[in-house]
């Protein structure tokens, strides 16, 4: 069966298999398909294809009959692998099976390949993640350390992105997965554009820590909220841990502890990601000097913000915003 391609789209394949979850399909057709252009064109195109075309059992009472096979894939710029409730070969045997072999087979070289939840043990057992940094949902760890002990498995986290092979968590950490996708793209515009549509958070950190069951802690007064908004109106001078404890009346030590409980990370961490956040915007969105934007964001220099951004992604300020507007004038 030959598949059309619209040119100039990026196409985006979604491999799924029986057990499928509904939610996370629907979310990658939701989220992909609200990018558009400034002149209003969707910039991705997104197919589903089986193993087999035909019927596909979910993991609810519904059937869904998908008319592409792996033939698909051939096609495809991004390759996505939700998970799957009915175990096969890479959730029990730590392999992939002669169907996910051939399947994979098609994928041309240099697409991209992203997982959600435990889709990561389809692209474990394809070896894409041996020696890379990935992860999971939190209550497969044993299991996936188990069967893949090469894989750098990092459980506390929402997402990680090693460039060409990318995982995520449960299925909430899908949506942060696509819409750090399109954000790498296309730019933050573009991907709060899709957040904005579909009523989620535009932007959630890959390292934030995902939502494991932890005893609830005692209800003392309140959370850290306010002191978090108040910090972000204010990112060009960032407030110490004291003034931020302050806000919520509460003791430094207090602070931080409380923090990270609702958070997942330090106060001093979580600030270093909002103004590097602020900073990418700035990159993006305007024709600022790096002087001015590394001042705006609370970086003080243009060598701090250099240095910052370099560690985050391997960019200079100018290499950052060269990519991102760089595709905005191409829209």
């Amino acid at each position: 069966m030959s598949v059309f391609v619209h040119p100039g789209r990026h196409r985006v394949a979604v491999l799924v298999r029986h057990g499928l979850l509904p939610f996370e399909l629907g979310m990658a057709h939701r989220l992909f398909g609200r990018a558009v252009s400034a002149a209003g064109e969707p910039l991705y195109e997104v197919v589903t294809c089986a193993l087999v075309p035909g019927e596909v059992r979910t993991d609810s009472d519904v059937t869904m009959r998908v008319a592409q096979g792996p033939d698909a894939l051939a096609e495809a710029d991004t390759v996505l692998v939700p998970a799957a409730n009915e175990p096969d070969e890479p959730q029990t045997e730590g392999r992939l099976g002669a169907a996910l072999t051939g399947a994979f087979a098609r994928i041309r070289p240099g697409a991209r390949i992203a997982s959600i939840c435990t889709g990561a043990f389809v692209l474990a057992a394809a070896g894409l993640l041996d020696g890379r940094r990935a992860t999971t949902h939190w209550q497969e760890v044993d299991r996936f350390r188990e069967l893949f002990p090469a894989v750098a498995l990092d459980p506390d986290v929402l997402y990680a992105d090693e460039g060409e092979v990318l995982t995520s968590a449960g299925d909430a950490a899908g949506i942060d997965l696509i819409l750090h996708m399109i954000r790498c793209d296309h730019g933050a515009a573009v991907a709060g554009e899709v957040a904005r549509g579909s009523v989620v958070a535009p932007h959630r950190d890959g390292g934030q820590a995902q939502f494991i069951r932890r005893p609830v802690p005692e209800q003392r007064g309140g959370s850290t909220g306010a002191a978090r908004a108040w910090a972000l109106t204010r990112l060009d001078r960032p407030p110490t841990l004291r003034e931020l404890a302050e806000r919520e009346s509460m003791s430094v030590r207090t602070f931080s502890r409380r923090f990270r409980e609702e958070v997942g990370m330090t106060p001093v961490r979580w600030l270093t990601q909002q103004r590097l956040e602020r900073a990418r915007q700035l990159l993006e969105e305007t024709d600022l000097p790096v002087d001015r934007i590394a001042a705006d964001a609370g970086f003080g220099t243009a060598a701090s913000l250099r240095q910052h951004l370099h560690t985050a992604l391997g960019v200079s300020p100018s290499a950052y915003r060269s990519t991102f507007r760089g595709s905005a004038a191409a829209l």
